[in-house]
């Protein structure tokens, strides 16, 4: 998916002026790539929130500059809620580009329903594409996977024109069988609390 942001050129690059933009609405940018200028860029928040929605890789910037452009980096607040800088890198929508897409999960796994755990080794692995065909993720189809069982990126669908880069024998996930856990004293726990009654003592002579 490509969508179109509104950029304009910044002047002013220090700590001031960029805390002075996010203050406005804005989050910093720089585009660089194929040779030319870094371009320093400042995009509205709300449209980098939808890139966000989206999983878009591929932009298409329009206002000061216009460009297509590949999405290569978020650095975000300390809470990992805010997006703080973007780096963009020049494409023709026609060239390879490398990058990481996530993984997706198809399916409910027989091993699951037999009351194993399913666990994620690995969340996202690295492709080869053109720019304009970029993946928003790769399916990996889990239905069979059995307790004992694994699946490796090998295993992933790949769209038509998409190279797999990440080593096809990475396990990306398995079942485990789950462990019940041992009752301590199990006796203890299940055995009635003993009843003390008082008697009545012996008569005085």
């Amino acid at each position: 998916m490509t969508d179109v942001i509104q950029v304009t050129k910044r002047e002013s690059t220090g700590t001031a002026a960029t805390r002075r933009l996010r203050r406005d609405g804005h989050v910093p940018a720089v585009l660089y790539g194929h040779g030319e200028a870094n371009e320093h860029l400042a995009v509205p928040s709300a449209q980098v929130k939808g890139l966000l929605r989206h999983h878009s890789k591929t932009v298409q910037l329009a206002g000061d500059v216009e460009e297509t452009a590949l999405v290569s980096d978020m650095q975000w607040d300390p809470l990992g809620i805010e997006v703080l800088h973007m780096d963009l890198i020049r494409v023709n929508l026609k060239e390879k580009v490398e990058l990481g897409v996530p993984i997706v999960h198809h399916g409910e796994a027989v091993g699951v329903r037999e009351g194993g755990m399913l666990l994620e080794n690995v969340f996202e692995v690295e492709i080869r594409c053109s720019a304009g065909s970029i993946p928003d993720h790769l399916v990996l189809e889990i239905a069979e996977l059995g307790v004992g069982q694994h699946k490796l990126a090998s295993d992933l669908t790949l769209p038509e024109g998409v190279e797999l880069i990440t080593d096809g024998d990475v396990v990306i996930a398995h079942i485990e069988a789950q462990r019940d856990e041992e009752i301590a004293e199990a006796g203890d726990s299940l055995a009635e609390p003993e009843v003390i009654s008082k008697g009545s003592g012996d008569a005085d002579e």
